[in-house]
């Protein structure tokens, strides 16, 4: 199967560096995440995949091949990067036939992927008339026609309702799993965390990670455990006995950092201190990302706290 390869990439509009050195790979097999702040450069590193800019250094390729040289290019790669380009006179179908038509896709192809998305009832209605979750199953359609190898999603997601959300992570699980190379940009934490195997991260321009899911959480936040008991005292004293510190929490629950739920089980048994509730607080993708690319987003709000 074919890789992205993305190598020393750099884009310069003027002074301004939108994608800066940028190297990485996207392997066949798994779903990569394209995460970042609003002005990353994500956008612009696939349009810089897809031969819709020139670098001004580095090079992106498709199995080693730059787009501008691909003779089918939609039989190797099928990207959504917007779902408002088809042309709101055609018919949904006909958008889909006349890009077939230029890479030698069979009609039926068209249909399959018609009935694949949820348009087939849609299919003879024009564009123009399509809501943004409609065009938005247009737009993969069109980026599944050739069959590709690799498929490019910006924010597919996107004007999704909760059903068409299930599908997209369905999708982009499948098409993994049949050894595709699958990148899915998008600034929804919990849907990247629901399907992406590995990710790659921007901040201005430049490579901030590039690892799997699993590690990307685990390296910046730390573990805690959540615990309910009716002797608090004797529970403190226990855990500070072995190093751990508990925090009370507002509903009476106590939170011990850097701690796993099997030592806290254990240092409360040994102690004969009862315990109404013990778990795992699980550490989240958003909590990771928002840590690592605090400093990084190029339009931030300032905080305030609000009092009663």
């Amino acid at each position: 199967m074919t890789s992205i390869d993305v190598r020393d990439l750099t884009k310069e509009y003027g002074a301004t560096k939108a994608v800066d050195s940028l190297t990485f790979s996207v392997l066949p097999g798994r779903v990569t995440g394209f995460l970042g702040p609003n002005g990353a450069g994500k956008s612009t590193t696939m349009r810089l995949v897809l031969g819709l800019d020139r670098p001004t250094s580095g090079t992106a390729t498709l199995g080693g091949h730059a787009y501008a040289t691909l003779r089918e290019p939609l039989r190797t790669v099928g990207a959504l990067l917007d779902a408002q380009a088809a042309h709101g006179s055609r018919t949904g179908r006909d958008h889909l036939r006349t890009l077939a038509a230029s890479n030698r896709v069979p009609d039926a192809r068209v249909d399959e992927l018609l009935a694949e998305t949820g348009l087939a009832s849609v299919a003879r209605r024009r564009v123009k008339t399509y809501s943004l979750g409609m065009r938005q199953r247009l737009g993969i359609a069109a980026a599944l026609l050739g069959d590709p190898s690799v498929v490019m999603l910006d924010e597919p997601s996107n004007g999704l309702d909760p059903e068409g959300i299930i599908w997209i992570r369905g999708l982009v699980r499948r098409l993994a799993d049949e050894g595709r190379t699958v990148l899915v940009s998008s600034h929804l934490m919990n849907e990247t965390a629901s399907f992406a195997d590995h990710l790659v991260v921007l901040g201005r321009g430049r490579l901030l990670a590039d690892m799997p899911l699993r590690e990307f959480i685990d390296a910046r936040v730390q573990p805690r455990v959540r615990v309910r008991t009716t002797d608090a005292d004797a529970l403190r004293d226990a855990l500070a006995r072995r190093g751990h510190r508990a925090v009370p929490g507002e509903d009476g629950a106590w939170t011990v950092p850097h701690a796993r739920v099997a030592d806290v089980g254990r240092i409360a048994a040994e102690a004969g201190v009862p315990v109404l509730e013990l778990a795992a607080e699980e550490a989240t993708l958003e909590q990771a990302y928002l840590d690592l690319t605090a400093t990084e987003a190029e339009f931030t709000a300032q905080r305030h706290t609000l009092e009663a």
